[in-house]
């Protein structure tokens, strides 16, 4: 009977993340790894709160549900199944999904404030910190942003100056040194990706051979 091996994967918005995210679960099957993202723990629209030109700001800790994304992450831990819908940011295009987290040896946790959330934080084995510079954050939102939830330019750069930034300055940055390894992604994560697949393969290894 293996237990868990549970990942957190963190770092400014846009700072790569997801598409860290997506080429490390390409080394593995549904049956050895289980990805749980923030993402899809908002609150409500109505839920979230409302800075003082009217904007509802997203980029805050209290516009995430964490007991909710706690207590399935340890259901997972427990090998228990958890459903839930997806967030879609109120994209009309995009038709949500009922998301199925099924148990596995690893469990990848990603999101924004998963180290800032000492109920998550405490979960975790092993703690990334995606580390990106600033204004390639912002290129890749802008980008994103548009694709994705349908933001036009100047909503995108007001939500980065005034939600996005001083969050990551407040939230994020100062749980900077408590990650175990710090990827940069400038460039490319590649060396890093490598170790980290490793890594995990080694873990499974040794979780087979107990």
């Amino acid at each position: 009977m293996y237990t868990p091996y549970i990942i957190g994967i963190t770092g400014g918005s846009a700072s790569g993340k997801t598409q860290f995210l997506n080429e490390l679960i390409k080394e593995f099957d549904e049956t050895q790894l289980c990805l749980i993202s923030q993402d899809n723990y908002y609150r409500t629209r109505n839920e979230q709160p409302i800075d003082e030109n009217g904007v509802r700001n997203f980029d805050t800790p209290s516009s995430i549900d964490f007991v909710a994304f706690a207590n399935d992450i340890i259901a997972i831990k427990n090998r228990k199944k958890v459903s839930r819908e997806e967030y879609t940011f109120n994209n009309p295009n995009h038709k949500p999904k009922m998301l199925e987290y099924k148990p596995a040896p690893i469990i990848v946790v990603e999101g924004i404030f998963v180290l800032y959330y000492p109920e998550t934080s405490a979960l975790l084995d092993l703690k990334l910190f995606i580390d990106t510079k600033e204004h390639l954050k912002l290129k890749r939102r802008i980008i994103r942003d548009n694709k994705e939830r349908g933001y036009d330019l100047e909503d995108v750069l007001y939500r980065y100056e005034n939600h996005v930034y001083p969050t990551y300055e407040k939230y994020i940055l100062p749980y900077k040194s408590e990650a175990d390894i710090i990827i940069p992604n400038n460039t490319n994560f590649n060396n890093a990706l490598s170790v980290v697949i490793s890594h995990l393969k080694e873990k499974l290894m040794g979780q087979a051979n107990r």
